[in-house]
């Protein structure tokens, strides 16, 4: 049929249209960029992208266009994308690339893109296709109304723009000819948008920038204003639309259309504009608007025709007379969609309750009578449900819940099984699906592993409860473990330990080990997690054992990797063992080779763990990379070991004493972890009450209110002991270490390793009241406080040592200072034991050495060893200044002064062992541990260890910081004359 096409002028926009086309020219030139366009609904954002669109064609550009809808609570996986290669199919110039490709070809057939849970290869095989098309023919990909983007779509284009088209090789060779342009309403994301964090992530990169478009100047709308209208219209027409409009320009078109409308007034909602606007349309005209408004922002042609149900002359004269009153515009494809969402928005409020649902009734079966396709089951859901058929509405959110699955789209499975469990009830017996696994138990056991997958840890305990309670005297033995083990594995996951316990031992009874069986196995290896975190080591010692066997003689290499990352955890060492570390490596490989995520994740995690447990910080961070690219990949960011790797990340840029970079990525981190996050804001806490933040007390209070969260718990009773301690109040930190550790201790009795970081910060405090009272002459209040310090002391060794095995290095370290703080409480200050705990924290960590050398300087000082006390304060005083930890550095000052220490001879070279002055003279050689090593002979690491503990003691963040320090204190001289 024949399309007419309309033309609104451009006004204004030069500097955008400037930014954009040059964006087009460096894309065309091999310099792959993106823009984000950013603004409020009607602004203008399509008219300017039809523009750019339009250069991009003359310029020789193949221009591509993709939309997001926006169908409510229904998910449609990738939605803008097949759009775009559903295009990219029709044009005889990419036939070749686009059959290279087969995976993306199963996608936009409904099929599978690889397998299920992985949608690695679907990334990379869209990445590939496009830079190959780009390669043909220089690429220009628009993707409209990204806040209605679906989170499979989401996840796409991060990897895209991350990873992919743009990514620039090693040697900066040109990336593509591309560029992508991207659209979302400003006005639409709320703080929880899930569009915001993807935003945060993707602006960070370097050839990706923001563009808003702001407002419109009042003489740009005026111009405007004028340029839409042929005739003359008056000043006061004029600036009432201008003064209505606030800068939109399609306010301000629809304010213009509305000024013929016979009543003289201006609505002043844009909804009853667009209203009027409609009811000046013929009936037939308005009828075709009211059924195009149920199939959503865009529908075909032949779809809508048949569902309007009138002759193709009638229906073209009514679409004629919609896109004259820019209601409709038309598309490709023989597509029709709304001049703008917020039309289409209004005239689908406006129908009648019992008109829109035959309508949705019609779409329904109109989607369906073209045949079965698995990316359409998600609108044909939600027109039968809006259309209260509800059985086919269960049948079709059941179809799009497994092509959610098949493309790695757990979210919008999670939402089609709820839909399809609320309408379970609701559905006959009779009209309900059939099939293996299409039960209200299995679904909900399914549904509760997506919620998993999405972070919703307490939805998936609500779900296998449900399924619990569903599951009847007939279920069979099989299903009631499986719900059982899930149960206990979801319980485990909010730190219900005793239940899950419980239910994997209920679970375990119910199947015979003998013939070995899958799901034996998998009850097994959950048993043996909640036995560990219950205290029954023996117990999962020898279940992990029997199912390590019985999974190896079945074959079930996902379940042989979580059977020996539980074996690695808890047999030798541990995961802080080489042996450890080196079971664990095998565990991420059976995992990965069995397509299964989560447990290749917890893999990770525990090689992270592990590697920062013994001390090795730095090996951490790659290992928490990798595991976090693995669930990005994977679209499991929220579940609990990437929650887990965040936290610990964030950890270990506060260690090693990179704040800056902790409180970036925390920031980043509140965009997309959930608010009551402590797995987030822990480090974040810690770092502004060093600088003298103390409304972080306050952000600590808020982790604990709500429902009980043990993460929430713990980071909050490190924060608030902290800021009591820094504060000087013995009383709350003793009462706040002793609540943290009570709230904390399990069913069993279990108190948590945390008690030992606890008890040292709460003794500072203690110490510090005990000094005090000594001073004061009231040797009785000294008395009570030093019986309070020593029973902290016992609660913090009690912990370093559990269960016959030591904490690693860092609480070995917390209970030297723990330690060192009890004996300045009930004896006075001892230099070495503060010696002692300077060097239990020399595996890496910034703060916590340089708060030890505060005391340490304290105590040599009150022994009347000044030198050394000077250079002590002295490398404390410069580790705060640098750190900017407020709070110590007025106290290192403070000492500084009080014990004339600047006027004390410096003691640098007494703090550097014989071995380390020799190190450090390398050290400003430029040798490298392996050289240094080898003209000491030493080891490599052992000159590695001789590094940390002069750049620990001389308050250096680096080598080269180190070899400055050391030249302005007077520990080396330029070697002029010395040969290499």
């Amino acid at each position: 049929m024949p399309q007419i096409s309309i033309s609104t002028p451009l006004v204004g926009r030069e500097d955008e249209l400037t930014l954009l086309s040059d964006v087009l020219e460096r894309a065309r030139g091999g310099d792959a960029r993106a823009v984000l366009v950013a603004g409020d609904a009607g602004v203008g954002k399509t008219r300017v992208l039809q523009e750019v669109a339009g250069r991009a064609a003359r310029a020789g550009m193949t221009v591509f266009t993709g939309h997001c809808v926006d169908l409510g609570d229904v998910g449609l996986p990738y939605l803008p994308f097949t759009e775009v290669l559903g295009a990219v199919a029709q044009d005889e110039r990419f036939g070749g690339a686009f059959a290279a490709y087969p995976v993306v070809e199963r996608l936009l057939g409904g099929g599978s893109p690889g397998d299920s849970g992985d949608r690695l290869r679907l990334f990379e095989g869209i990445a590939g296709l496009l830079a190959e098309l780009a390669d043909i023919a220089p690429l220009l990909l628009v993707l409209e109304d990204l806040h209605w983007a679906d989170q499979s779509s989401r996840d796409l284009l991060r990897f895209l723009l991350s990873r992919g088209i743009l990514q620039r090789s090693a040697g900066g060779a040109p990336t593509h000819r591309l560029a992508l342009l991207a659209s979302y309403r400003a006005d639409d994301l709320h703080r929880r948008h899930p569009l915001r964090p993807l935003l945060a992530e993707l602006v960070r990169l370097p050839a990706v920038e923001r563009l808003e478009l702001r407002p419109m100047p009042d003489a740009e709308v005026a111009r405007l204003v004028r340029a839409l209208r042929d005739g003359p219209l008056s000043d006061t027409t004029v600036r009432r639309i201008v003064e209505r409009a606030e800068g939109n320009a399609f306010y301000a078109e629809e304010l213009l259309a509305a000024t013929g409308s016979g009543d003289g007034g201006v609505p002043s909602g844009l909804a009853d504009v667009l209203l009027i606007r409609f009811e000046q349309l013929s009936d037939t005209a308005q009828q075709v608007l009211r059924t195009a408004a149920v199939a959503g922002r865009r529908v075909e042609h032949d779809l809508l025709r048949d569902a309007v149900g009138l002759p193709e002359e009638e229906l073209e004269g009514a679409l004629r007379e919609a896109i004259g009153r820019q209601l409709l515009v038309p598309g490709e494809g023989d597509t029709y969609a709304f001049r703008h969402a917020l039309a289409r928005e209004a005239v689908y409020a406006d129908l009648l309750p019992g008109e829109r649902a035959r309508l949705h009734g019609a779409f329904a079966r109109l989607i369906e009578g073209r045949g079965p396709r698995a990316e359409s089951a998600a609108e044909r859901a939600h027109h039968y449900r809006e259309s209260h058929d509800l059985a086919s509405a269960l049948a079709a959110s059941l179809e799009a819940a497994d092509h959610a699955q098949r493309v790695g789209a757990p979210a919008e499975e999670l939402r089609h099984l709820e839909a399809a469990l609320d309408l379970w009830s609701a559905v006959e017996p009779s009209a309900r699906p059939t099939g293996e696994g299409v039960d209200r138990v299995r679904l909900m056991l399914r549904a509760s592993a997506a919620a998993a997958h999405t972070g919703e840890l307490h939805r998936a305990v609500s779900l296998t409860r449900a399924a619990l309670a569903g599951a009847g005297q007939e279920t069979d033995s099989e299903l009631a473990a499986r719900v059982r083990y899930t149960l206990a594995g979801n319980l485990m996951s909010v730190d219900n330990l005793t239940a899950a316990f419980a239910y994997s031992s209920e679970a375990l009874a119910m199947i015979p080990a003998e013939p070995p069986s899958r799901t034996w196995v998998w009850a097994a290896a959950t048993h043996v997690l909640a036995a560990r975190h219950v205290g029954e080591n023996e117990t999962a010692r020898r279940v992990a054992r029997q199912a390590l066997s019985r999974a190896e003689e079945l074959d079930v290499a996902d379940a042989q990797a979580d059977l020996l990352i539980s074996l690695a955890v808890i047999e030798g060492d541990g995961r802080r063992s080489v042996a450890g570390r080196e079971r664990l490596r095998r565990a991420r490989d059976l995992a990965r080779s069995s397509g299964n995520a989560p447990v290749e994740m917890r893999a990770l995690f525990n090689l992270a763990v592990g590697t920062y447990e013994s001390g090795h910080l730095e090996e951490c961070l790659p290992w928490i990379t990798e595991g976090l690219d693995r669930a990005r990949r994977a679209g499991l960011l929220s579940s609990p070991y990437p929650m887990e790797m965040r936290y610990l990340q964030l950890l270990v840029l506060y260690t090693l004493g990179r704040w800056d970079d902790c409180l970036r990525v925390a920031a980043d981190d509140a965009e997309v972890l959930p608010a009551a996050g402590g797995y987030r804001v822990a480090p974040a806490l810690y770092v502004a009450l060093a600088r003298g933040d103390f409304r972080a007390a306050d952000r600590a209070r808020t982790l604990l209110e709500g429902p009980f969260d043990w993460m929430a718990a713990l980071v909050a009773g490190i924060a608030l002991t902290e800021a009591a301690a820094l504060q000087g109040d013995a009383e709350a930190a003793v009462e706040r270490m002793r609540s943290t550790v009570s709230v904390l201790t399990d069913d069993a009795g279990t108190r948590p390793h945390v008690t030992v970081r606890l008890a040292a910060l709460a003794l500072s405090a203690v110490a510090d009241r005990a000094a005090e009272l000594r001073l004061k002459g009231d040797q009785e209040g000294a008395r009570r406080w030093a019986e309070t310090a020593s029973e902290l002391v016992e609660s913090a060794r009690a912990l370093a040592v559990h269960g016959g095995v030591p904490q690693g290095p860092e609480g070995q370290a917390w209970l030297a200072r723990a330690e060192a703080e009890w004996k300045r409480a009930v004896s006075g200050p001892d230099p070495e034991a503060w010696a002692k705990a300077v060097a239990a924290f020399d595996f890496g960590d910034v703060y916590e050495p340089a708060r030890c050398r505060l005391r340490y300087a304290e105590a040599l000082l009150a022994a009347d060893r000044r030198a050394e006390a000077a250079g002590e304060a002295q490398a404390a005083r410069e580790v705060f200044a640098r750190l900017g930890a407020k709070v110590l550095l007025e106290r290192a000052d403070e000492l500084i002064r009080r014990g004339r220490l600047a006027e004390a001879p410096t003691a640098g070279a007494s703090l550097l062992t014989a071995r380390e002055q020799d190190v450090l003279r390398l050290l400003a050689r430029g040798r490298s541990n392996r050289q240094i090593g080898e003209e000491l002979f030493i080891t490599g690491k052992t000159a590695s260890v001789h590094v940390s503990n002069i750049l620990a003691k001389l308050g250096a963040a680096s080598r080269t910081e180190a070899v400055a320090v050391a030249y302005r204190q007077g520990l080396i001289v330029p070697e002029t004359t010395a040969r290499d």
